[in-house]
């Protein structure tokens, strides 16, 4: 006989860190002309004041390039040699900057990558740490780049981990589709926007 999965548990702010990766100009470009970038900006600002509220920590995740770190990628790495080969996605470029609906505020933290996950090319997890993070909520662009690579890491790091359904966006969206149902569950819980804010109360 199958069980209902139990319920989560609330989110202690305290320790609580919202991720919010990769929402610049240049990268919600790709997503298919039919997304609503409007609605899914909406969204993630609305989980971003909800954590601000509670005062749980912001942390801004951003890809950005100089010319030292294009010149640094291997022609081996599929990803990342075309943007090091066309010298796109400078840290420089407004493109590249955070998009302005959900600009940080003093006290947040900000990082800035040069790879798909989160913590791989910088030091988003010392700063985590540092400020007693154990537990993330992740939201990005893409579901199938930037949140799988963050979360398959953040699960070996040994957070505990929730993945905002109705924060996140991929080009694909049969990839998106499989990622949440089949995918993700077996690392973090997968929730959406209304759910991150029930948890929040809860605490």
């Amino acid at each position: 006989m199958s069980t209902a999965p139990s319920p989560a548990p609330a989110l202690d702010p305290a320790h609580t860190a919202l991720l919010v990766m990769d929402f610049q100009p240049a990268i919600l470009a790709a997503l298919p002309d039919g997304a609503d970038r409007e609605a899914l900006l909406g969204r993630v600002a609305g989980a971003v004041a909800d954590v601000r509220a509670k005062g749980g920590t912001i942390a801004y995740v951003r890809v950005g390039f100089t010319e030292h770190d294009w010149d640094a990628v291997p022609d081996a790495n599929s990803s990342f040699a075309p943007v090091a080969r066309h010298r796109v996605m400078h840290q420089e470029n407004p493109a590249t900057a955070v998009h302005e609906r959900l600009a940080p505020r003093p006290g947040d933290i900000v990082v800035r990558k040069v790879r798909h996950g989160a913590m791989s090319t910088t030091d988003l997890d010392r700063q985590l740490r540092e400020r007693g993070i154990t537990t993330l909520v992740v939201s990005g662009i893409s579901t199938g780049g930037a949140v799988l690579s963050t979360v398959t890491d953040a699960a070996d790091r040994d957070y505990r981990l929730h993945v905002l359904s109705d924060g996140v966006a991929d080009p694909d969206p049969e990839v998106h589709d499989v990622l949440l149902r089949r995918v993700f569950p077996s690392r973090a819980r997968v929730i959406d926007t209304a759910g991150l804010r029930a948890l929040l109360g809860a605490g």
